[in-house]
């Protein structure tokens, strides 16, 4: 799986560059995630802007690392969901668990996102 690590103001972006999140690559999304928790980056971004498919096992590695973010006193919301994917997480009603925002900016410009976490 490709994932970028960048930084955006305080926040570590982890941006995706796979067409589908799926059980092929979902444990490593998941074990990315846990790697940055656990080396201090509390304020996690997963940017979803090249997915265009997403499965149960990749919906599962994100509630995963949504547990553990909370777990580690942080916060993990997702950016740039394609519509065919924002449509999974509202089938189920996971977009009522995750923040869910357009793009990086918009979640570092907010002040409702300064004062996650």
């Amino acid at each position: 799986m490709q994932i970028e690590i960048t930084k955006h103001q305080d926040w570590t972006v982890l941006h995706i560059h796979e067409p589908r999140l799926d059980a092929h690559n979902s444990s490593e999304l998941k074990d990315a995630i846990l790697k940055q928790l656990e080396t201090g980056q509390h304020r996690l971004l997963i940017d979803l802007k090249e997915v265009r498919f997403i499965d149960s096992s990749g919906l599962g590695a994100l509630l995963s690392g949504y547990k553990n973010a909370n777990l580690h006193q942080g916060s993990l919301v997702l950016v740039g969901p394609q519509p065919r994917v924002k449509s999974m997480f509202e089938l189920t009603r996971l977009n009522r668990v995750f923040e869910i925002y357009q793009d990086v900016d918009e979640v570092t410009n907010t002040g409702d996102a300064h004062d996650l976490p």
